[in-house]
């Protein structure tokens, strides 16, 4: 669980982020949910981006994600946008963890 002081910096990283991920008509799929989890296994943060042709709501991405991915934690919705975490399982990989770790 994250605190609102880890939450804070990750917004300040997700501020200047352009979304890595779109979700369109099809909706949540599980190919949706792979590529969310491949991607975030790698960078650890991304922002997902819920396009006019959606008719999920971010709440309800952000919700069906953390279900579907263990560990994976919603650190803002703004509008259509998404800025999910999840510490990575490859120490390699582990760039932001470690800075919120010192938080």
């Amino acid at each position: 669980m994250l605190t609102g002081k880890q939450k804070r910096y990750l917004r300040s990283l997700g501020m200047t982020m352009k979304p890595l991920i779109n979700l369109g008509k099809n909706g949540l799929t599980p190919t949706f949910v792979s590529g969310v989890a491949d991607a975030i296994e790698s960078r650890e943060l991304i922002k997902i981006s819920l396009l006019q042709a959606s008719e999920e709501t971010p709440k309800t991405v952000g919700a069906y994600l953390s279900q579907e991915i263990p560990g994976l934690e919603v650190a803002q919705t703004i509008g259509r946008t998404v800025l999910v975490y999840k510490q990575a399982n490859d120490r390699d990989n582990r760039r932001i963890s470690n800075e919120i770790a010192k938080l």
